[in-house]
């Protein structure tokens, strides 16, 4: 994600802790939440997510939306009933492999659900989930309505259960389809490729695929009167990208869409999917954000901007944080590609001057250092690691050098691709590589409040 103005229980085969108070006497419930740190009651324990099939039919004009949500996952305790993260229109009905299943709606985004007859671990199961009603206007934290009309999803670090109900974890990925109906004159776009879009009378059916594991928050729909660009990398890839009605201005930047992701692909390796493009909304949204294959933009994105977003498809995306505090593997090497190494690699940019620059700037600004880069703290985490993240990592850079540096963090995305991350594991990774003790260092940059020391500001060729 990327914010205007800045420069800059066992779940998928992990066990974790319940949320703090919450009581789990009943070894029959699956945990209504995962204990994460900044969103302990994010999450659902017992089962684990394979595959989501959502169809829904919105109505523009009238912002009706009716959804129904396939879920097919596998239980991995004994379940007489678990929970889905929901907060969209009222639930019509649920069944639980085919039988009719009771439910209550509870707390912030709690849908808890009976079946009919108990699961047992270890075997797969399809809940089914029907919905209908107003879709809410959530700006930048979900379902939002465009100026044109219609409607787009976009937010970080909760925006899918607007929409449809889900596992809403990190931890938790599934690969992705979605059904969608809509008025023939207006346009859908999603994640991954379109394999379907088809007028039959006066309504459009469009369908997108993700044939990759997808987060809820990295998944979106936009649908408006787009227009679109085509294009192709050489290795056949598509790029399909859209321009909502007063997004047009943008359309030279994303021309350029193929070159930032070579770019990309030179620093962090391969492309991660298997399609690429971007959503140009016209709202007056705060952020832009990285949903998977297609970033939603906002009217005011830039050239940097978009490498940004890009530079997320591997960090974030393709390898995801395993909790919230573990934000600066997401922000800190998106900030650091984009305002950093497109400057140096495409634009000659001397990029040891520009850091000296920023340090001398705010080197006695405490505010500048007082939200650490490893576990920031809830509510902060969108804060220092876009403008101290790109710091570390340059800092980083000069300490391993230049091979050890850009070798490592492919190395490490190789490692833990389609799947989770945290911060210690990259601080270990990174330990590993280092013919010197980096304890000190590490400690500097990512958990204190203040200043690095001067052996850890100006390593390498950054003392002066």
């Amino acid at each position: 994600m990327r914010l205007s103005g800045l420069c800059g229980v066992v779940v998928a085969g992990v066990l974790v802790l319940a949320a703090p108070g919450v009581a789990q006497a009943d070894p029959f419930l699956g945990a209504p939440g995962l204990g994460d740190p900044y969103y302990p009651l994010d999450g659902n324990g017992g089962y684990d997510v394979g595959h989501y099939e959502i169809g829904i039919d919105y109505d523009p004009p009238t912002r009706h939306l009716a959804g129904s949500a396939r879920i097919e996952a596998r239980a991995t305790q004994a379940l007489r009933a678990f929970n889905l993260d929901f907060d969209g229109p009222e639930v019509r009905m649920v069944t639980v492999n085919g039988l009719p299943a009771a439910w209550d709606r509870n707390g912030e985004h709690e849908l808890t659900i009976t079946p009919s007859v108990p699961l047992l671990p270890g075997l797969p199961f399809v809940a089914l989930v029907d919905y209908a009603g107003p879709a809410r206007d959530e700006m930048g934290a979900g379902w939002t309505i465009s100026p044109s009309g219609g409607a787009f999803v976009a937010g970080e670090p909760h925006s899918a259960a607007t929409w449809y109900p889900l596992n809403d974890t990190p931890l938790d990925k599934a690969t992705f389809t979605l059904h969608t109906t809509v008025p023939a004159e207006w346009e859908v776009m999603s994640n991954g490729r379109r394999t379907r879009n088809e007028v039959r009378g006066d309504k459009r059916i469009v369908s997108w695929e993700s044939k990759h594991p997808v987060l809820g928050y990295l998944t979106t729909v936009a649908i408006d009167r787009f227009s679109f660009l085509e294009q192709q990398r050489p290795d056949g890839t598509p790029l399909l990208s859209a321009f909502a009605p007063q997004a047009e201005d943008n359309r030279e930047t994303e021309r350029r869409l193929p070159e930032i992701l070579d770019f990309a692909e030179s620093l962090y390796g391969p492309y991660p999917f298997d399609a690429a493009g971007g959503i140009y909304v016209d709202a007056e949204l705060e952020i832009s954000l990285e949903t998977q294959t297609r970033p939603i933009y906002a009217p005011w994105t830039d050239l940097e901007t978009v490498v940004h977003e890009i530079a997320h498809q591997w960090w974030g995306d393709a390898v995801s944080v395993r909790q919230w505090s573990d934000i600066c593997l997401n922000e800190c090497f998106a900030s650091y590609t984009a305002d950093y190494l497109w400057g140096e690699r495409k634009e000659g940019v001397d990029v040891d001057a520009q850091y000296r620059e920023k340090v001398a700037k705010y080197l006695d600004d405490p505010k500048f250092w007082s939200i650490p880069l490893d576990n920031p703290g809830a509510g902060r985490e969108f804060t220092s690691v876009y403008y101290r993240g790109p710091l570390f990592l340059h800092a980083l850079r000069k300490q391993l050098g230049d091979e050890v540096f850009f070798g490592a963090v492919k190395e490490f995305l190789r490692a833990h691709a389609y799947g989770n991350a945290s911060m210690l594991e990259f601080r270990t990774f990174v330990q590993s590589k280092s013919g010197t003790d980096l304890t000190g260092f590490l400690r500097a940059w990512l958990d204190t409040e203040e200043p690095p020391a001067d052996e850890y500001l100006f390593p390498g060729a950054l003392r002066v």
